[in-house]
């Protein structure tokens, strides 16, 4: 689960499409495909974004429903938070930053 958690992360259209569903969660195809050309300039085609999409429900990082002849994307941080808890353990300061 950690690897295809990694692998969808890896990837910066994948990010920007997690920090556009972050934004605004429950968004169709081609709400996704229409802020990702006009806000952020990537000229991706249909397919490729529904390929992201497919990467990152894999992962469990989103969540699809149907609502008549519409899908719509959710955002689910679940997986994140279970990273997090894995190797920050509660109540240990954050180490210092060392000067360069």
């Amino acid at each position: 689960m950690a690897d295809d958690l990694f692998k969808a992360l890896a990837d910066p259209t994948r990010r920007t499409i997690i920090d556009e569903l972050a934004e605004k969660s429950g968004q169709t195809l081609f709400e996704i495909c229409s802020r990702l050309s006009m806000k952020h300039r990537l000229g991706i085609s249909r397919q490729a974004v529904s390929q992201h999409l497919a990467v990152l429900e894999a992962a469990g990082l989103v969540e699809t429903r149907r609502e008549g002849r519409y899908k719509f994307h959710d955002l689910n941080t679940a997986p994140l938070r279970r990273i997090t808890e894995r190797w920050l353990t509660p109540g240990t300061p954050e180490p210092e930053e060392s000067p360069p």
